[in-house]
């Protein structure tokens, strides 16, 4: 009996003893496998992953470019600045970590969070910009408490500086964070979360050359994320310098002619297409889309009326009013219609059907010939011109003045105003052109809408006899060392050839109308060199109500278009002054600053003479404004 349980004893043990032996062979044959898994098959990426812990990039952002005027002088240079950068694998606990943050830099939390979540898809070893533009002070209590904040970094970053304030704040642009779908873009495959991009103006037209290429430092750190030592790094390479064809000098004395008035000019060297001057007022404040700009400040500019947020330089579009004279009178000398002698009986309005088109001048002018109606600006001379020529005609040769049509300046969204046709609106209004609406056409109304930087070009073709240039921002780019990379020259769009005599007839007319008794731009005169210009007011709306109780937004629009020196023109201008009712007394002002500033810096005209004007000029003020009944 105790033999045979001693049998069964030993089977059973024999049997434990196998199984016991299987189960360990298969977990050695497992621990076996899995090691020459690890070892031979994941080698390398686990040593990838145990680099990654170990070594640690940093990015070195790169110095942009600076913008500098025509002279060398600094509109736009760099600062430093500091920002809190997040290492997503130090941090054990998200919510935790962004609510002291929130805390501590008194930031809004959600916002926070919206940069933590822009740094998904990278490497959790790569650092997160959460905040920009802290305080010496939140960088010092950031350091104070950096045990308590694991994972997070302060970084030294240059941003932009303007010394010079808000000054050419359209023309030169601003930066703001590389948002979501730019970082989706290939154009940015190499900028990371928490770059700046430009955004508008020169800024963002020149990004590819003012923005550098970004360095780094590879570092090691311990397991607790501290830095060890620098393994290697790579410098930053700072961004080209962009040298602008502006003035600095001629540009403060253009604002400053703009005082809180809204509106535009452009000043332009009319043998080249260089820009001297580039203005849209009132400006903004440039550095505060680099920060954080307060909801209050935001909506301060949204509720302008005078809108300081738009390019009007180059996106207002205006009806010219009567500056547009110049193409209906050079129309009719090309056609045969006039000569600098041809006579029309002003009575103070043109008859057409049952319309009656009103010149500005209730009693009428009487007898003008062209220098005459283009001096005073009469409005029946140009009805009864617009009328004959038609308004095809008139398109044609706007169009040979470069007109309606983008000219190509070089920064974004430029607007190409509007020459209307015939045929313009038969596809526009599915309707015909009928003969009365030819004749607002022909003093610069109806349907014609033309940018201040248009008209600086009309003039300026007009000043050196039919060439038209490409107007141009950016005269070179340089490296950091100063070395040109890239000279930019004058481009001729077109040559407008004008019949002997045309074009010298209608000049005659605008010298006159600067320098003459009853010359409606004598705002603009100056004793040391002679002006030739143009006046101009426009309707934005018809309305019936007493002058002095016509509200801001429905008041017309001043405008005033000049070159000097008459005898051989160098600049031209053109001045839109939005709602300041007549051109004379609003926009040629503001003209002739900027013409006195451009020759002071040419050593013409020495000391400011304080009033150009007296009243011994006989200078009269014309609304140029259109009237039908």
């Amino acid at each position: 009996m105790s033999e045979q349980r001693y049998v069964r004893e030993s089977q059973e043990s024999g049997r434990r003893i196998f199984g016991l032996s299987v189960a360990a062979g298969a977990m050695f044959f497992l621990l076996f496998t899995r090691l020459w898994y690890l070892q031979i098959i994941e080698s390398d990426r686990l040593l990838d992953l145990s680099e990654s812990n170990r070594l640690r990039f940093v990015p070195i952002a790169a110095s942009r470019g600076a913008i500098l005027d025509r002279n060398g002088k600094v509109l736009v240079s760099n600062t430093p600045s500091f920002s809190v950068a997040v290492v997503p694998q130090d941090v054990k606990d998200k919510d935790e970590l962004i609510g002291r943050l929130a805390k501590y830099l008194n930031l809004d939390r959600s916002e926070l969070m919206e940069k933590w979540e822009k740094g998904k898809g990278r490497a959790k070893y790569y650092p997160v910009i959460i905040a920009s533009g802290i305080t010496r002070d939140q960088v010092e209590f950031l350091e104070e408490n950096r045990l308590r904040l694991p994972g997070v970094d302060i970084e030294m970053k240059p941003i932009r500086e303007y010394p010079n304030d808000q000054l050419a704040a359209h023309l030169l642009g601003y930066l703001a964070e590389i948002s979501e779908q730019e970082l989706e873009n290939e154009a940015f495959k190499e900028y990371n979360p928490g770059d700046y991009t430009g955004k508008s103006g020169i800024e963002r037209s020149w990004e590819r050359e003012l923005h550098g290429t970004d360095g780094g430092r590879q570092i090691e750190v311990d397991a607790r994320g501290r830095y060890l030592r620098t393994v290697s790094e790579t410098t930053p390479e700072i961004g080209n310098s962009v040298v602008l064809t502006v003035d600095l000098e001629i540009q403060k004395r253009a604002e400053q002619a703009f005082g809180d008035k809204a509106g535009a000019a452009v000043a332009m060297d009319v043998n080249s297409g260089e820009i001297l001057a580039f203005v849209s007022n009132p400006g903004f404040d440039p550095a505060l889309f680099t920060g954080r700009m307060s909801p209050a400040q935001w909506k301060e500019y949204l509720d302008d009326k005078r809108h300081p947020l738009e390019n009007k330089a180059l996106k207002g579009q205006y009806p010219p009013g009567s500056t547009f004279k110049i193409v209906t009178a050079l129309a009719g000398l090309e056609e045969g219609l006039i000569d600098e002698n041809s006579t029309v009986v002003c009575t103070g309005s043109h008859t057409m059907g049952r319309d009656r088109f009103k010149c500005w001048e209730k009693k009428g002018h009487g007898a003008v010939n062209l220098k005459r109606a283009i001096k005073e600006s009469c409005d029946v001379y140009f009805y009864q011109l617009g009328e004959r020529l038609g308004v095809d005609k008139i398109a044609a040769y706007a169009r040979r003045l470069g007109l309606g049509e983008r000219l190509g300046v070089g920064l974004e969204n430029e607007k190409g105003g509007l020459i209307p046709t015939s045929e313009w609106k038969e596809k526009k209004y599915k309707k015909k052109w009928y003969r009365g609406e030819t004749l607002p056409v022909a003093i610069g109304q109806g349907y014609t809408l033309m940018t201040p930087i248009q008209l600086a070009s009309m003039i300026a073709t007009v000043a050196n006899e039919g060439t038209v240039h490409r107007p141009y921002l950016v005269k070179r780019i340089v490296d950091r060392d100063g070395k040109v990379i890239k000279e930019f020259t004058p481009q001729v769009l077109r040559k407008a050839v004008f019949k002997p005599g045309s074009l010298n007839a209608v000049k005659e007319g605008l010298l006159a109308v600067v320098n003459e008794p009853k010359g409606t731009g004598g705002g603009a005169r100056l004793y040391e060199v002679k002006v030739a210009g143009k006046t101009g007011t426009s309707q934005v709306v018809k309305l019936r109500v007493d002058k002095g109780n016509i509200p801001y937004q429905y008041r017309d629009h001043a405008l005033f278009v000049a070159f000097a020196p008459y005898e051989k023109p160098e600049v031209a201008v053109a001045v839109v002054i939005e709602h300041g009712e007549h051109g004379g007394a609003a926009a040629a002002p503001v003209a002739g600053s900027i013409l006195r500033a451009y020759f002071e810096g040419k050593g013409v005209i020495r000391k400011p003479v304080k009033d150009e004007v007296t009243a011994d000029d006989e200078t009269e003020e014309s609304p140029d404004t259109i009237g039908e009944e």
